[in-house]
């Protein structure tokens, strides 16, 4: 009998791997394995964002992880918001180990952030709302930020509008500073040697978030659009579906990885969607 799936949850910035806490219970009480990392400066792990230059050294905790797999063995990766990075450089490293990328929410970019327009599609613009954010400038104060953190006071407008009030509660607790200069150098360049074949393997699926102020609805299509996944859903959720519409997202996961033969021959029970 194969095995059940092995999910592999990335998070977004300045959360951690506590983000997923709904979704994780919800798979292993459902009989699959689940996986959450924390990248470098991110949940418990004890990094500077300030001290962190490249993407490669905010992504080396999945790198190692994905590293260490045996052989044959294969996850599904699941990508929010940036995360949506960290999947996409995965799947230029490790295609044979990947059997479907999800997006959720995501940055999901072919080759990273290459051009302008890359920017405009992947990178959240909250210009609109002012001066929402605490910068850190950990290689001095003539160069650009190296790190972000949204104020408290706009945390629950633009990421949990539709989220229970004590999930903004425990998010205070635990979020910390993004390392952006890290996160704008995510990129692959085009030439590499069957770098588009490799990553053609793989398959995607992008999970739309409808409310989302963020990733906007806009920039989520102009993404699909540019890079079209093999499957794209919509969800009715903010930005931070694993806490607004965590037994949606559950859903569309299980549904992605059963279109995809990721669950076939397995034996697994879905626990019921009633919520309290």
């Amino acid at each position: 009998m194969k095995k059940p799936p092995h999910f592999v949850l990335i998070h977004g910035m300045s959360l951690g791997s506590w983000s997923w806490y709904k979704i994780k219970c919800l798979m292993e009480a459902s009989g699959f394995t689940v996986t959450c990392i924390d990248l470098k400066s991110c949940g418990i792990d004890s990094s500077s964002a300030d001290s962190l230059t490249s993407f490669d050294q905010y992504n080396q905790p999945l790198i190692d992880f994905l590293s260490s797999l045996p052989e044959q063995e294969q996850v599904i990766l699941v990508g929010h918001s940036a995360g949506g990075l960290s999947v996409t450089s995965a799947i230029r490293r490790f295609p044979k180990k990947i059997s479907l990328a999800v997006y959720v929410g995501a940055s999901m970019l072919e080759f990273g952030f290459q051009t302008d327009q890359d920017l405009k599609d992947g990178v959240p613009d909250l210009s609109e709302h002012g001066d929402i954010y605490e910068l850190g400038f950990g290689l001095g104060p003539e160069n650009p930020p190296t790190s972000a953190l949204i104020k408290p006071e706009f945390r629950r407008k633009l990421l949990f509008n539709m989220s229970p009030q004590q999930e903004c509660a425990l998010s205070a607790l635990m979020m910390r500073p993004a390392p952006v200069l890290a996160l704008t150098t995510a990129k692959v360049e085009e030439h590499e040697n069957g770098l588009r074949e490799d990553m053609a393997h793989v398959p995607r699926v992008y999970i739309k978030t409808l409310h989302d102020w963020v990733i906007k609805p806009e920039q989520q299509d102009a993404m699909i659009r540019k890079w079209p996944p093999n499957q794209a859903h919509e969800l009715d959720s903010d930005h931070s579906p694993f806490f607004s519409n965590p037994f949606g997202l559950f859903g569309l996961l299980i549904k992605a990885a059963v279109s995809f033969g990721t669950t076939k021959d397995c034996v697994f029970c879905v626990v019921d969607s009633k919520t309290d």
